[in-house]
């Protein structure tokens, strides 16, 4: 189970842009996370190359701090705001619920909800001074 400070650990690396650092850092060897009802990828590694290849194809990622973070035991939900530069200077938005099974101060497994109909649409460009409100 993992203690609240390991889990608030985890959302500062992303809220920081550290993500595939943050997979190396805080899922098992044989994580799994899978996007809606997609197959899930297997695997610490793969994980990490996947991340690695997603922020590639972009500019940048910002990651606003979490809405929601909800800890019940090995279970963890975090309520996620992603806003993407694209090398085309546009930002899209991504707002999604990651459910995450942990065992002991790493994650097992993580499934991702979001509307997909809504995902990634352009926004206007990320407002860091409003969430250092909010945190």
């Amino acid at each position: 189970m993992p203690t609240r400070a390991r889990v608030s650990d985890f959302v500062d690396a992303v809220v920081h842009g550290d993500h595939a650092d943050a997979i190396a850092l805080f899922y098992t060897e044989h994580a799994s996370m899978q996007e809606n009802d997609q197959p899930p990828r297997q695997g610490r590694d793969v994980l990490i190359a996947h991340e690695r290849k997603a922020l590639s194809r972009i500019r940048e990622i910002r990651t606003h701090p979490p809405h929601v973070v909800l800890i019940d035991g090995d279970q963890v939900a975090i309520h996620w705001t992603f806003d993407a530069v694209g090398k085309d200077g546009v930002t899209r938005r991504l707002t999604e619920v990651a459910m995450q099974i942990w065992s002991g101060d790493r994650i097992v497994s993580e499934q991702f909800f979001y509307d997909t109909a809504t995902a990634w649409q352009s926004v206007a460009p990320h407002d860091d001074e409003t969430d250092n409100d909010r945190a």
